[in-house]
C-alpha cells in the first residue's frame, strides 16, 4: 500500500538536517543557524539576517516515492538555486526567484536516497516535504561524525554553483559527515552568539575559519585579535572536550596580504597570530586542536579563482571543498570519496 508521506521541517526531524532551530509562519518554516533565543542579545542585525539563510540546510530521506513536492516562499534580491540529489548525484538544479516556488520533482522507480539542499542565500520559508506514493520514507542514515563549521561569506559561499557545491557541502559529502554550516556573509567577528551556538550544537568536529571579516571590519587589532581568537576556541573546547577542533586561517587575498587595514593589521600577520593561538593551546595540552593554513586551500597562485580578489567562484569553492576534505580527513583518519 502506498500513500503520500508529509514531513514538516522541525527541530526534532531526523530528515531535515543542518538547522539549529526552525521558526514557523503561515504553515511554512524558516531555518535558523544561530540560537534564536539569543538573537536580541547579539546586537548585530546583519548577523541575525544571515543566520536565517539556509546555508547547509537540507532534507535527507530514503524513499520509493514517485514524486517529491516542496513549496518554497523565497525572499531575496537576486536569483538563487535549490539542488535535488539522488543517490549522491545532482539530479536537478532549480533556479529560484523571489516569491512562491512549487517544486515538483518526478523520481525514478525503486528506492533511492533523496537529498534536497535549500538555497544558501536569501530567506527560505519552506512547507512540508511531500513524498507522493511512498511506501518507504525513512531518514537516510545520519552521516558521522557531526561537523560544525564557522566562518564568513567564504563559508556561506553565495557564488557556489549550487547549495550542494559550497565548499562545506562538498567536503561533508566527500567525507560522509553530518554538516551544520555557520557561514555568515560579512559577519564572522567571534560573536558570543556564535560561540554559544557552536557550544549548543552536538559536534564531533568543529572547524573555525577566522580572520577575513575581522580584517575588513578592523574588528580587532594586532593587540587584541589573538586573545579574542584564543578565548573563542577555548569556549568551544569547553563545550566539546572530546571533539576535533580545527582553526583555518584566511585563504589568499592579494590586496590584503601585506596591506595594513584601518588598525594596521595584515592577513599575513593574522595567519601568524592564529598559528600562535593554536601553538600555545597545543603546548598547554590540547592535542586535538589543529591548524589548517588557508593558503593550502586556495593560494596566491590561484587568484584566477577569485573574481573579486576575495571570494572564490564556483570552481574555487569546489576545489576548496576537495582540499578541506583531504585536510580534515588526514586529521581525523577519514578517507574522502569523490563528490559527483
Amino acid at each position: 500500500m502506498t500513500d503520500d508521506v508529509i514531513i514538516a521541517p522541525q527541530a526534532d526531524s531526523e530528515i531535515w538536517r543542518g538547522a539549529v532551530a526552525w521558526e514557523e509562519r503561515d504553515g511554512r518554516a524558516r531555518a535558523w543557524r544561530l540560537l534564536p533565543e539569543r538573537a536580541a542579545r547579539a546586537h548585530a542585525p546583519e548577523l541575525v539576517r544571515h543566520a536565517t539563510m539556509a546555508a547547509g540546510v537540507r532534507a535527507l530521506v530514503t524513499t520509493d516515492a514517485s514524486e517529491a513536492r516542496l513549496e518554497l516562499d523565497f525572499e531575496h534580491d537576486a536569483d538563487a538555486r535549490l539542488d535535488v540529489l539522488l543517490d549522491g548525484e545532482l539530479y536537478r538544479r532549480v533556479e529560484v526567484t523571489s516569491g512562491l516556488t512549487d517544486l515538483r520533482v518526478p523520481l525514478p522507480d525503486g528506492e533511492h536516497d533523496l537529498a534536497i539542499w535549500l538555497p544558501q542565500v536569501g530567506q527560505s520559508w519552506v512547507g512540508p516535504l511531500t513524498l507522493v506514493g511512498a511506501s518507504t520514507a525513512a531518514p537516510t542514515p545520519p552521516a558521522a561524525p557531526r561537523w560544525t563549521t564557522y566562518g564568513s561569506s567564504i563559508t556561506q559561499c553565495s557564488a557556489a554553483d549550487g547549495p550542494s557545491e559550497t565548499w562545506p557541502a562538498v567536503a561533508a559529502r566527500a567525507l560522509g559527515w553530518d554538516l551544520t554550516c555557520l557561514g555568515f556573509g560579512g559577519q564572522c567577528h567571534l560573536d558570543p552568539i556564535a560561540a554559544s551556538t557552536i557550544a549548543a550544537v552536538p559536534a564531533d568536529v568543529v572547524s573555525m575559519c577566522l580572520g577575513i571579516n575581522i580584517y575588513g571590519g578592523a574588528t580587532f587589532s594586532p593587540r587584541t585579535f589573538a586573545a579574542h581568537a584564543s578565548a573563542f576556541v577555548e569556549r568551544v573546547r569547553a563545550a566539546h572536550p572530546d571533539a576535533t577542533l580545527v582553526v583555518i586561517t584566511p585563504i589568499a587575498s592579494p590586496a590584503r596580504e601585506t596591506t595594513p587595514n584601518a588598525v594596521d593589521f595584515t592577513l599575513e600577520q593574522m595567519r601568524e597570530d592564529l598559528r600562535s593561538v593554536v601553538d600555545v593551546l597545543q603546548a598547554e595540552g590540547d592535542a586535538n586542536l589543529h591548524l589548517v593554513d588557508g593558503l593550502s586551500l586556495l593560494g596566491l597562485d590561484e587568484v584566477h579563482l577569485l573574481p573579486d580578489a576575495l571570494h572564490p567562484d564556483g570552481e574555487g569553492y569546489r576545489l576548496m571543498g576537495e582540499r578541506v576534505a583531504l585536510a580534515m580527513g588526514a586529521l581525523t583518519g577519514a578517507a574522502p570519496a569523490t563528490v559527483r
